[in-house]
């Protein structure tokens, strides 16, 4: 932790673009629309410098960033507000360079002030503008620390625009918790029943509270209180957008009972009475709580509702089932790069005599909370029919959550990259190469029980994590395993298998169920050095489908922030969504849940996702389609230099693949980049495209495919190819990958292309050399160099000679002759030759 002089905070006032600062603050007794309330920032330094404190109205506390540029700090004012004056209060750590901005749904901001060439102090803007929430956009530090404000003061007018303060009663049915009840008689929800003859009474002790759930993000001005002679003396009134997360909207000591209203400014989903000391000797008790709220001009984007056109639910009984499941493979077996996007939801019970083939971005899932709730007597197929027999094409699609009786006993499962299998009982035996053995290029299995022997046949490579197997018959190049029931030993020096007895860290990926007739998304929990399927025990939270902004074909970004800004999470139904700014995920433990591959674009350059670096972030199930304008990262996890620890409960990115080009031009610099500490990466594929409409050396350009940032980051399944340069650049210290395959670039023109600091190629997985603890197992690079096939690649692999520096278990392979590797990693192991197509290995490293 750093110190700093509370001294250099009263340096000189800054320069202004356009105007110049004043040096008056707004009347020294008026008190800022801001204080006191939600605050929230792009980073924090550490835990002692919150957003909060930076509008608590103390100099003595601060709040302050990660040491990067591009950091913002905001407040919600609970309501729109005709905004006049903006003072910041700068501590040692100030922003040079920075905009002052202004927005209605904390989406869209417009600039109210650009101040360059500032020199930190206070600086006080006088500007005009209406909106509810306002920020600090830094742009440059003056310094190598963050940015970091004493306070962050907004001046102005509140409601301008909005509507009064109303008098029904948004509390009044809705659904009610509290921290404990005095008996049945007295639950929560008598307290918002409308009734002064019914109550809620808690248990005799301090604190405990009451809360209300609104339904949606909605602006608080007024609660009523009626106590009964059990009443609450010191206590608060606050809101949280998520339920988690309080905000005080109102601090009251010394009551005396009775029936008391109190007006309040803020906005929240959910209103808590909250009792420190009471009144009497018993507990606290209620007859009523009434909540008023007023109109903000931005509806509140409401969670819940239908799951859109493209999600097929069924049941056993559903007419012509078979005939769904036809008609959607008929339109996208062979649709590779086309823009249907469909998801088959089956209820569960039994189907009998189904085969459901699923072709391009097509997903089925149980709906069950355990596999086994939804059974298949038929099969789930996928084959390679259409591509006469070879399957290494056979991306973006998926099976999940439910139980398979095949008809002949073996289930085909000839799949290619990005078609997870997850959370399937086969009772029998699976087959993942396609009829007639062709090639085959994939591929992921979790959470999954196969009662049967997998027969992976010609598949060049595959990863199975955290699952059982009744048998595994062969392998071809590259088969790895962990946390499996029933593996293989490893045998790398002689065949294929890496196997490892347990998986560090895993957590099954979130999934939609039917609790009843309500839709609610399960959220597994973390487990560690598991072995075998996490169900039937499934250990984890369930979140109602009213805590999701169901996102259907045609909504726009904007509202996508918005629903996320009030605390809503994310469940993408199938389809493609232009973005026109980037998704901002701000909130820990937010869920971004995709159905049917559905599919995010980045227009005009913008980035399609930043996360911000919070606890326990969900991102599962969709694709992000790189834009024909260049964007510099396609997904961010965590905030440049982000140093916070996340060990307890990690971001998670589980089945969320990238693409540029294929479908058209697409560019971007960066495709993944991870600079959250702790992020767990289960199974992705980062592809550059090889083939598609829209690819060429610079066409489709994209240097970087993952590179991670972060420490204690752990990859399971990672599949990345054909980068213009690195593949993989991995600068975190403490990182370990289990699996890795890899494609060098196909079209690279010539070896002079991809030379660089004396080395031919880029390796397709680079340690950066500042780094001193490293661990990878099952490791593959293969190039195929069709553009020029004189081209000898240095190495697979380039890692610092560390002792912390562990590599075991890589292969690279020429194929068919397409260019050659001198090495395998480093300047160590055999070059490959000829057109064999016979890897070359190195079993540890050093």
């Amino acid at each position: 932790m750093r110190l700093r002089s509370l001294g250099a905070a009263l340096a000189v006032t800054a320069a202004l673009t356009a105007l110049p600062l004043t040096t008056t603050p707004a009347t020294a007794a008026e008190t800022p629309l801001s204080q006191g309330k939600s605050a929230t920032a792009s980073s924090t330094e550490n835990a002692g410098t919150p957003a909060a404190d930076a509008v608590d109205g103390s100099t003595a506390t601060r709040w302050s960033s990660a040491a990067s540029d591009n950091q913002w700090l905001q407040v919600d004012l609970g309501t729109s507000a005709s905004v006049t004056q903006v003072v910041l209060n700068w501590e040692t750590a100030y922003g040079k360079d920075y905009k002052v901005q202004i927005s209605n749904d904390g989406s869209t901001w417009t600039d109210l002030k650009s101040v360059t060439g500032g020199d930190g102090g206070i600086d006080t803007l006088d500007v005009s503008g209406q909106g509810r929430y306002v920020r600090m956009l830094g742009v440059h530090r003056a310094t190598t620390w963050g940015y970091s404000l004493w306070e962050f003061q907004v001046f102005g007018t509140a409601g301008g625009t909005q509507t009064g303060c109303g008098t029904a009663n948004a509390a009044q049915g809705r659904p009610a918790s509290a921290s404990s009840t005095e008996n049945a008689g007295t639950p929560a929800s008598a307290a918002f029943d409308g009734s002064t003859t019914t109550r809620w009474s808690s248990q005799p002790a301090d604190p405990q509270w009451v809360q209300v759930d609104l339904g949606s993000v909605q602006t608080v001005c007024k609660v009523d209180l009626n106590w009964e002679a059990a009443y609450g003396k010191d206590f608060q009134i606050q809101a949280s957008a998520d339920g988690q997360s309080w905000t005080t909207l109102k601090s009251v000591t010394g009551a005396t009972g009775g029936t008391a209203s109190y007006d309040v400014s803020g906005s929240g989903r959910y209103v808590r009475i909250y009792g420190t000391a009471r009144g009497t000797g018993y507990g606290y008790s209620l007859w009523e709580v009434a909540v008023h709220t007023t109109g903000t001009g931005v509806p509140p984007v409401q969670g819940g509702g239908d799951l859109g056109p493209n999600v097929i639910v069924v049941d056993p009984s559903t007419p012509n089932l078979q005939q769904k499941f036809d008609q959607v493979f008929a339109q996208q077996e062979s649709a590779q790069f086309g823009s249907g996007r469909y998801q088959f939801l089956l209820k569960p019970g039994t189907y009998n005599g189904i085969n459901a083939q699923l072709g391009f971005y097509t997903s089925v899932s149980g709906l069950g909370l355990n596999p086994d709730d939804t059974q298949i007597n038929g099969d789930i197929t996928v084959d390679a029919g259409w591509f006469n027999g070879n399957a290494t094409q056979n991306f973006w699609r998926s099976a999940e959550n439910l139980a398979i009786t095949p008809s002949n006993g073996t289930d085909r499962w000839a799949v290619a990259q990005a078609a997870p299998f997850r959370r399937i009982h086969v009772k029998g035996g699976l087959n993942l190469a396609p009829n007639g053995y062709g090639w085959a290029s994939g591929g992921y299995i979790a959470d999954s029980k196969i009662d049967g022997t997998v027969g992976p046949y010609s598949q060049q490579q595959w990863y199975t994590r955290d699952s059982s197997v009744g048998g595994w018959t062969n392998g071809v190049w590259n088969m790895t395993f962990t946390g499996v029931q029933g593996a293989p030993a490893t045998n790398f020096d002689s065949g294929p298998y890496t196997t490892l007895d347990t998986t560090p860290v895993s957590r099954e990926k979130p999934f939609l169920y039917l609790d009843g007739s309500a839709y609610k998304v399960f959220v597994p929990a973390k487990r560690t050095d598991a072995r075998g399927v996490s169900w039937p025990a499934n250990a984890g939270t369930s979140l109602p489908l009213d805590q999701f902004y169901v996102v259907k074909p045609g909504a726009t970004a904007a509202t996508i922030n918005q629903a996320l800004a009030q605390g809503l999470n994310l469940l993408f139904t199938p389809g493609v969504y232009h973005l026109d700014r980037t998704i901002e995920v701000t909130r820990a433990n937010t869920v971004v849940l995709g159905l049917g591959l559905a599919t995010l674009v980045p227009d005009n350059g913008v980035d399609a996702m930043h996360v911000a670096d919070v606890d326990g972030v969900r991102l599962a199930g969709f694709l992000i389609d790189a834009g024909p304008v260049n964007s510099d990262t396609l997904l961010r996890i965590g905030t440049p230099g982000a140093t916070a620890d996340h060990s307890a409960n990690p971001t998670t990115m589980q089945d969320v693949f990238i693409r540029i080009g294929g479908a058209g031009p697409g560019l971007a610099t960066n495709s993944v980049v991870v600079n959250s500490n702790n992020t767990v990466i289960d199974h992705t594929w980062i592809w550059r495209a090889d083939h598609g409409s829209g690819v060429g050396w610079d066409t489709n350009r994209a240097d970087y495919g993952l590179r991670v940032n972060g420490n204690d980051v752990l990859a399971t399944g990672l599949f990345v190819e054909h980068f213009n340069k690195y593949d993989v650049y991995w600068s975190g210290e403490r990182g370990r990958t289990i699996f890795f395959q890899n494609e060098k670039a196909y079209d690279a023109p010539n070896a002079a292309a991809i030379t660089h600091d004396g080395i031919v190629g880029y390796a397709a997985y680079k340690v950066a050399d500042t780094v001193t603890t490293h661990e990878a197992w099952g490791l593959g690079s293969y190039c195929n160099y069709t553009a020029d096939p004189s081209i000898v690649q240095a190495h697979g692999f380039q890692v610092p000679v560390k002792p912390g520096i562990k590599m075991h278990d890589l292969l690279v392979i020429s194929l068919g002759g397409m260019g050659q590797y001198a090495h395998v990693v480093n300047d160590t192991g055999a070059p490959t030759s000829g057109t064999s197509t016979v890897p070359s290995k190195v079993i540890q490293f050093p």
